[in-house]
């Protein structure tokens, strides 16, 4: 009896010491997929996130046999090794994600819902798994995404009328627009700690009313916002454009943003936005036309970068690759006209005053 008493008393100890780890992209699809799952399934958790653009995660979780890691939006394909490597040592892995993934492992260990349509978001994915229990947050998701039409038509089937949802529509791309910069000491504040803000919340219209987080931005992606479109260098296409915006964190914060407004303002044309990077070169954010979601993957392939056929990205794009890069986004979204030409806009070519919006620090 006593030694029976000692091993079921192991076997709880073995159990209270297994571990989740919550790994997510830290814009506002990657946040809202994980705060619909929290809602519905509450665990403690490790949070492992971080800037739009940091997507090898997996290899940040120190995971054992019998932890469980969910993860949420970031690309498979990028994280392949650390995965297998947490598969072999027994960690469960549920996954779910929109992003090209290549081959799945075959594995028990891993549950993977990917869908990779082009107008799907991993909130939609888990909305799908959750059965709409949380809908409202899969509508920010999807507005975050720029998936608009999507996100409308969700709200529209939830019963969610046109002044809520623009709310919705804010309160996305405001969270979008938080994941953006080169560095930590770009962002407002940091996506771990923006979910956490997040997670207090079950009602999104409260949070955005509430939380002076929030408030703070919406201030900050405007500010940003009209600094990028007064302070940027176009080169025209026929198939679309190509944005350079000046050196300057407010540029960084805003590169996503004005992508995403650009793409929905132009449907036909596909864009690209660039800002400097420090490593004389330039950070690429790309959208192929939304009335032809296809190319932005293949394209920044091409450099190195990586993303859906909707929207993609290149990390680090060297200088004397840019004439190259312009040659290649031309040819990804020719237009039926054919041909190429460019034509470089009369623009004010000065930088702007230095950013004046401070990193968000939490009292």
């Amino acid at each position: 009896m006593g030694s029976a008493f000692f091993v079921s008393s192991a076997i709880a100890a073995m159990r209270s010491a297994i571990r989740q780890f919550d790994v997510f992209n830290g814009d506002a699809d990657g946040i809202c997929a994980l705060h619909q799952l929290r809602l519905e399934h509450p665990v403690q958790a490790t949070l492992i996130t971080g800037r739009k653009r940091e997507i090898a995660l997996l290899e940040r979780v120190q995971a054992y046999a019998g932890d469980r890691v969910t993860v949420l939006d970031i690309s498979l394909d990028r994280n392949r090794v650390a995965l297998d490597d947490l598969l072999r040592k027994g960690v469960i892995v549920d996954y779910f994600d929109h992003h090209q993934a290549g081959r799945l492992p075959v594995h028990p260990g891993l549950h993977a819902l990917i869908d990779t349509t082009p107008d799907v978001c991993t909130g939609l994915l888990v909305d799908r798994f959750l059965c709409g229990r949380q809908r409202p947050w899969a509508v920010v998701a999807a507005f975050g995404d720029n998936l608009g039409d999507q996100a409308r038509a969700l709200g529209d089937a939830a019963g969610i009328d046109t002044a809520r949802l623009a709310v919705l529509q804010e309160l996305g791309e405001c969270l979008n627009y938080n994941a953006y910069g080169d560095s930590d000491e770009d962002l407002i504040i940091h996506p771990r700690l923006l979910y956490e803000y997040v997670s207090r919340y079950r009602d999104p219209w409260k949070f955005f009313s509430c939380e002076p987080v929030f408030a703070r931005l919406r201030a900050a992606r405007r500010h940003d916002l009209a600094s990028a479109h007064q302070n940027q260098e176009c080169i025209e296409l026929p198939a679309g454009e190509i944005v350079l915006l000046p050196d300057s964190a407010a540029s960084r914060r805003a590169r996503g943003a004005l992508a995403n407004q650009l793409a929905t303002t132009f449907p036909d044309k596909a864009h690209a936005v660039l800002t400097p990077d420090r490593q004389d070169g330039y950070t690429v954010s790309v959208r192929a036309p939304k009335n032809r979601l296809h190319g932005a993957d293949t394209l920044c392939a091409l450099f190195g970068g990586s993303g859906r056929p909707a929207a993609a990205g290149i990390d680090h794009l060297p200088r004397i690759r840019v004439t190259a890069f312009t040659e290649a986004f031309a040819a990804a979204f020719q237009n039926r006209q054919g041909g190429i030409s460019v034509a470089v806009k009369a623009v004010p070519r000065s930088l702007p005053a230095r950013n004046t919006v401070q990193p968000f620090k939490p009292s």
